[in-house]
């Protein structure tokens, strides 16, 4: 029963909790979002958060929030118009390269 709770636990987690972006993949996609994170995923301006270093997980779920219009203020508005044009695949690769500088 103990097994059965554990693999039931594993198969609810969140798909992106598994997939593995593509870190080269996201750098050619991110052209777009260093005009306010930055080239490097330091943004030079202190409005916009710094990507650099930062989960996967969590900048997946951020673009997913973006993108389902479930992530309200801040710069939703200029952030949901960009996530809208990701595709999971995208998000993962982004992810990837993000969360691969360190």
């Amino acid at each position: 029963m103990k097994k059965f709770l554990i693999a039931s636990l594993i198969m609810t987690l969140p798909s992106f909790a598994f997939a593995a972006g593509d870190a080269a993949a996201g750098k050619a996609k991110s052209a777009v979002c260093a005009a306010c994170h930055g080239a490097d995923g330091i943004s030079p301006a202190p409005i916009y958060p710094n990507l650099k270093g930062q989960k996967e997980a969590y900048l997946v779920s951020s673009l997913k929030a973006y993108k389902a219009g479930q992530r309200k203020g801040g710069m939703s508005a200029i952030m949901a118009p960009q996530a809208m044009s990701l595709s999971d695949a995208d998000m993962a690769n982004l992810a990837a390269y993000y969360a691969s500088l360190k």
